[in-house]
């Protein structure tokens, strides 16, 4: 690749009576000012093919470098082949396209089905059978009380944990975690239980029964949809990927509307350990413990 193509989703377009005009990442339009340089050359230059030919086309590539318009490098591998062991666990009509994107991206994903609706492997050890390097668990429904308990604790053992889950016509993606202090899923369980007035709402919903109305499972778009949000954020994870701007992957809960397609992104912090009530380990006689507000 030449060092003077332009980087990933900026464009440079010829506007009639106008000159030239930068599209940026973000979408937004910049003039450029030529000089009077050829416009024709510098646009087949930014389009990677030659090399500078003069001082004025020298100039305007180091104005597009400065500016961060420019690719930084030969593209990074697809996929590390120390990260590419991605077992699938849940429903089919969410593992089957994500397996299907992540193999075009070059992982090697491993599907397990599960034998019954909500089934869970047999425990921790069952998770890390045949090293995997992250764990992707999806659900076409709600996720029933303790069955990602054990997937929980796979970051703790170096293994990366993803998972997403649909509630009626929402679906949720959580963030990824791959280092002890990262987000779990009991921790987004306890913030979005914190975070509605209807906590005892939910806690019902989730541990059921409910009475369901007509079948709302995911169609083919919006399973294509989360299974792209997934294996995007498992390649930017493999591959060590800089964060884009917006919430840090791994601080990032995003709501599917599955009506429109929609994605909205949300903050969402690991829950601390519940402290001691103080004085609860006193022994007879000695002096209360100091309490802290946690």
């Amino acid at each position: 690749m030449s060092r003077s193509q332009l980087a990933p989703g900026v464009e440079v377009v010829a506007v009639p009576g106008r000159g030239l005009a930068v599209r940026t990442a973000e979408g937004e339009f910049l003039g450029v000012r030529t000089r009077g340089a050829d416009e024709e050359a510098l646009l087949r230059l930014l389009s990677g093919a030659g090399e500078p030919a003069d001082a004025e086309q020298r100039r305007l590539v180091r104005a597009f470098e400065d500016a961060g318009y420019l690719a930084d490098g030969p593209p990074r591998p697809r996929w590390p082949a120390a990260r590419r062991n991605v077992r699938l666990l849940g429903d089919p009509v969410l593992t089957e396209p994500l397996a299907a994107q992540l193999t075009a991206l070059g992982a090697r994903p491993r599907t397990a089905r599960a034998t019954a609706p909500g089934a869970s492997p047999g425990g921790l050890d069952d998770l890390l059978h045949d090293d995997p390097a992250a764990v992707v668990w999806c659900l076409d429904g709600p996720v029933p009380d303790g069955l990602w308990d054990a997937a929980d604790r796979l970051p703790a053992h170096g293994v990366a944990w993803l998972r997403c889950h649909r509630e009626g016509r929402q679906a949720y993606v959580e963030p990824l975690a791959a280092a002890p202090e990262d987000v779990t899923s009991a921790h987004v369980r306890a913030r979005r239980l914190a975070a509605t007035p209807a906590h005892r709402e939910l806690a019902a919903y989730w541990s059921g029964p409910r009475v369901r109305g007509a079948p709302a499972g995911l169609t083919t778009p919006a399973a294509g949809l989360l299974a792209a949000l997934l294996a995007d954020d498992l390649l930017r994870w493999a591959a060590g990927l800089p964060e884009e701007t917006g919430l840090p992957a791994r601080r990032r809960l995003r709501c599917v509307d599955l009506r429109t397609l929609t994605v909205t992104a949300h903050p969402v912090l690991p829950v601390p350990a519940v402290a001691p009530m103080p004085g609860a380990a006193r022994k007879p006689g000695t002096a209360p413990a100091q309490g802290r507000d946690g």
